[in-house]
């Protein structure tokens, strides 16, 4: 199988392999710190069970990061996918200024996705985004293994912010 015939296995960041926890406290400031809370992004803790599905993956997949980060950090994102030994060569971040919901970013990601092959899944931890995908019929695993936290959901489907 050649890399252009392997299936997407789209990945979420944030909850799924990186460990936000540490930065959830500036979003429930009023009004939040969006700032500081985007310039922790580079110290989050990698979440083993996330970086262990990325490696399993891998052999069969290719590899797609689908995250509400805004563009504005990528290369803070991509200097901590690789510090992670994971790849970062199919990273669709949210547009500067871009601030709908997460589900309906994420959908239409995984539309254009799945015209260069097929989504084989999507590994999401937040709800929303799982409910969403799979009334589309995408198929999801969601990622439980990090603490939810409802700060980080509003601040994905109401604030349209990470």
């Amino acid at each position: 199988m050649t890399p252009t015939q392997r299936p997407w296995a789209v990945f979420d960041i944030d909850g799924v392999v990186a460990d936000v926890s540490h930065r959830v406290v500036h979003l429930t400031a009023a009004p939040p710190d969006w700032e500081t809370f985007f310039a922790l992004a580079g110290s989050d803790t990698p979440l083993p069970q996330g970086l262990a599905l990325v490696a399993e993956v891998l052999a069969t997949h290719e590899v797609a990061w689908l995250t509400g980060r805004p563009e504005r950090i990528r290369a803070v994102t991509t200097d901590w996918l690789s510090a992670q030994g994971l790849p970062t060569g199919h990273l669709h971040m949210r547009p500067d200024g871009d601030d709908r919901p997460a589900s309906v970013l994420k959908s239409a990601w995984l539309v254009e996705l799945a015209r260069i092959r097929p989504v084989a899944v999507v590994v999401e931890d937040d709800d929303a985004v799982v409910s969403a995908l799979l009334a589309a019929g995408w198929p999801v695993r969601q990622a439980v293994w990090a603490a939810p936290a409802a700060p980080l959901h509003t601040a994905q489907e109401r604030w349209g912010r990470t």
